[in-house]
């Protein structure tokens, strides 16, 4: 049995993985993107039903540490990246302005996540291009995807069509109880629970698929598209059975991010969870103007466990959070 001090990754693994992070800074570095760095301790966070922040004391005195303001650990970059470029789009005409393309390898933390998938603190990289649109979003998500894995061009396949396909499931027209959850789950919920158990596992098994046109009230910070029901101009990415990336063609209104902080408070409360913040400096940002733009978030964990046929996350992290 191995020491407890020892990596849970082998040696040739922990080699595989920085060659892979090279290839990932080489893809944007050579398309013109400027890596940045942000705080990951943050007075802002995101509000989201399902993402649960790790809250840090930042103490001014060192004999009471309990005593002092609550600052949040990032569950991604996405505020301080999206903050920048809204800074840049004021300040243009200055000689230094123009950052329009943007890209971040850092860590990020989320509370109760564990698992072959999941551990607390995992590295991500996010990026954002001032000017793509949805469709060229999602085609730079595949560039990447082919790059880096070399599986060719991933399929496209919205939200609706891959639950028609797989659970025999209309997720918009069609009345939906699950058996397996409580009384009281709603329709997100029961979703949520059909897409993990009876969509995902086909996902991305003959080549890369990329999942788009999430329901209106999965938008998270995406903007919504005016059909008929509204979608989530939402993309994922997904390699046999396991999502790698989150995209969104980025919503820029605030007054709708404010709105959709305090409803997903509610949700929050609802569920007995802690409530968020929902005054943050990216609002803030995005009232002086954050420029139309496209963002997407890849774990990069996650791709090296898909580029090495890795069975668990453990096995591709040096000290996962049993070993931290």
């Amino acid at each position: 049995m191995p020491a407890a001090f020892q990596p849970s990754a082998s040696l040739a693994m922990l080699r595989r993985r920085a060659e892979l992070l090279a290839q990932v800074r080489r893809f944007f570095d050579e398309r013109g993107f400027l890596e940045v760095e942000t705080p990951i301790l943050s007075h802002d966070t995101v509000v989201d039903r399902h993402l649960d922040p790790l809250a840090v004391t930042l103490f001014a005195d060192p004999r009471q540490p309990r005593e002092g303001q609550t600052l949040w650990l990032q569950t991604s970059p996405e505020f301080g990246m999206k903050r920048l470029l809204a800074a840049s789009a004021v300040g243009r005409g200055s000689p230094d302005a123009a950052l329009t393309a943007i890209y971040q390898i850092t860590h990020a933390f989320r509370g109760g996540e564990a698992g072959t998938l999941h551990n607390p603190e995992f590295t991500m990289v996010e990026w954002y291009r001032v000017g793509d649109d949805y469709a060229a979003g999602m085609q730079r998500l595949a560039d990447l995807a082919d790059a880096i894995l070399g599986l060719g061009q991933p399929e496209r396949l919205t939200y609706r069509e891959a639950f028609i396909r797989y659970a025999k499931i209309d997720p918009i027209a069609d009345d939906i109880t699950v058996k397996e959850l409580p009384p009281d789950a709603d329709r997100e919920m029961a979703l949520d629970y059909i897409l993990t158990t009876q969509v995902e596992p086909h996902l991305g098994k003959e080549r890369p698929t990329i999942l788009y046109d999430y329901p209106a009230n999965q938008a998270a910070l995406a903007r919504t598209r005016q059909e008929n029901p509204p979608v989530a101009e939402r993309f994922e990415l997904y390699v046999n059975g396991i999502e790698l990336a989150n995209g969104y063609h980025e919503l820029l209104d605030a007054a709708v991010l404010r709105q959709r902080n305090r409803e997903n408070n509610q949700l929050r409360a609802a569920d007995c969870k802690y409530t968020l913040p929902e005054d943050s400096r990216l609002l803030a940002a995005m009232e002086s103007g954050l420029p139309a733009c496209c963002g997407c978030a890849l774990g990069f964990d996650r791709l090296v466990m898909v580029a090495t046929r890795a069975a668990s996350i453990q096995e591709v992290m040096a000290f996962p959070i049993d070993r931290a």
